[in-house]
């Protein structure tokens, strides 16, 4: 048997049903409450419905599909209607499911800084720096101020085993590895070290060029030098066309510290000879070295006249690239940075006590201090933001994407290997089918006109042949 249970509305007795008009009580029920059946449950509306099926009741207040069950919230059944006297039923269309899903607005590929930055982290940095200037410039001075440790510690060990008569020298010290490539009266040595700072790993190079400009005849000296660079390109040439490139090792030179001579004056035939070879070679930084000679006034005349020379002989120097994402402050910044080319620098790892109580490093004179870190003092600051700090990445960029191309490029087209843009250019089979079939057929037909020529100029020549005998044989008789 099937049951009807009545929800009391406007706080009528439900025991009192039976009394009332039944049309009444099924019309306010209906407004108020889910009829139900057995079938299942369905969320609607906000409110709970438990069927699914029709459902039909009669003027006795039975349900004829079983027992159902109306809770008062805010759903209602679809169709429904009330009969006098006879009774009321209530039809339901179809329900129409409605999916609702909130889509995350947030991809994800904006986390691509961050794994870039764990890749580099777990992989490492490198950068190789090659010196260059005459000796007693301060260039060893110099690197071990940037990097703010001794890295030329073994040098006091090794001085005494170098000869001319060397080719090589390869030796393992506490600061890395050291090798020296001896040509003519030029040493190129070799110092290699991994820095660690804050977690980041560095494995730094260093290229010193022992010798260049001391000789009494310099005319040659800057050509050892381009040669190892040269060198160092095809050795990183070579190993991208071997078939496993999975470990080529970057030694090119990323940046080429000039050291020009504090004279006061301008630019050496020297000078000039040496970056006219070498700036389409490498990223070229000049430096006025030991720049506490001079005072300011001399300082600022000096770069002049080395930038007048620069710009009049045609020499590239390295300078930063500027994107379009880039904001006032570091537009800015690399204005101030390149207005201090050439940088007259003065290093020193020294550690000095000033008057005021400051722990600085520096040089002490009798007439004061020179701070190192100190850009009223020097333009030590601007390099090492120029060199490590702001732009080290884009030196290495550089080098890989317009030196070393335009040096591959300029060396392929020596050896006559030139671009072929229909290697890897799509095509259909039965295109090419055909016209290697073309080609065939013409290449026969070339072979057969050949084979023809030969044929006439043999009978030609025998004819010619029959022909003298013959008339021999004439003359005889």
């Amino acid at each position: 048997m099937a049951s009807v249970v009545e929800t009391s509305v406007n706080g009528k007795d439900p025991s009192l049903g039976k009394h009332h008009d039944f049309n009444d009580s099924v019309n306010e029920s209906l407004d108020t409450s889910t009829t139900t059946n057995t079938l299942g449950t369905q969320k609607e509306n906000g409110g709970i419905s438990l069927g699914a099926g029709d459902a039909a009741v009669d003027s006795n207040g039975a349900s004829s599909n079983g027992a159902s069950t109306a809770s008062g919230t805010n759903s209602g059944t679809n169709g429904a209607g009330a009969a006098n006297g006879a009774g009321s039923a209530a039809t339901k269309k179809p329900e129409v499911k409605i999916i609702r899903r909130k889509l995350n607005g947030y991809v994800g590929f904006a986390n691509l800084p961050k794994q870039w930055h764990r890749k580099s982290i777990r992989r490492g940095f490198n950068l190789n720096i090659m010196v260059v200037g005459e000796s007693g410039l301060g260039k060893s001075t110099l690197i071990n101020t940037l990097f703010n440790r001794d890295l030329y510690s073994h040098r006091a060990q090794n001085d005494g085993s170098l000869s001319l008569g060397q080719k090589e020298l390869t030796s393992t010290t506490s600061s890395g590895n050291f090798s020296g490539l001896i040509t003519n009266d030029v040493t190129i040595e070799s110092v290699s070290t991994d820095i660690e700072e804050n977690g980041i790993k560095l494995h730094l190079t260093v290229l010193d060029t022992v010798g260049f400009g001391d000789a009494i005849n310099n005319e040659d000296s800057w050509k050892p030098i381009v040669e190892d660079i040269e060198n160092r390109f095809n050795t990183y040439l070579e190993a991208e066309n071997k078939i496993n490139r999975q470990t080529i090792a970057d030694n090119r030179v990323h940046a080429l510290l000039y050291f020009i001579e504090p004279t006061g004056h301008s630019l050496k035939p020297l000078d000039i000879k040496f970056m006219k070879e070498i700036h389409e070679k490498v990223n070229l930084i000049p430096i006025i070295a030991k720049s506490d000679i001079l005072t300011e006034e001399e300082i600022y005349e000096f770069k002049q006249r080395i930038m007048d020379d620069i710009n009049n002989q045609g020499i590239n120097i390295f300078k930063p690239p500027q994107y379009e994402n880039d904001d006032d402050e570091t537009i800015l910044n690399t204005q101030e940075i390149m207005s201090k080319v050439p940088f007259a620098v003065v290093g020193s790892i020294d550690e000095i006590q000033t008057k005021d109580g400051r722990s600085v490093r520096g040089r002490n004179y009798p007439w004061g201090i020179i701070e190192v870190d100190n850009e009223n003092h020097c333009d030590f600051i601007k390099l090492r933001q120029l060199l490590i700090r702001n732009y080290m990445e884009e030196l290495k960029e550089t080098t890989s994407k317009y030196l070393f191309e335009n040096y591959r490029t300029e060396k392929l087209k020596k050896l006559g290997i030139q671009q072929d843009n229909s290697v890897f250019r799509e095509f259909d089979p039965s295109s090419r089918q055909e016209e290697e079939k073309i080609l065939h057929e013409a290449k026969l037909a070339k072979m057969e006109a050949d084979l023809k020529t030969i044929f006439q100029t043999k009978v030609s020549a025998k004819e010619k042949k029959l022909q003298s005998q013959e008339s021999e044989l004439f003359s005889k008789h």
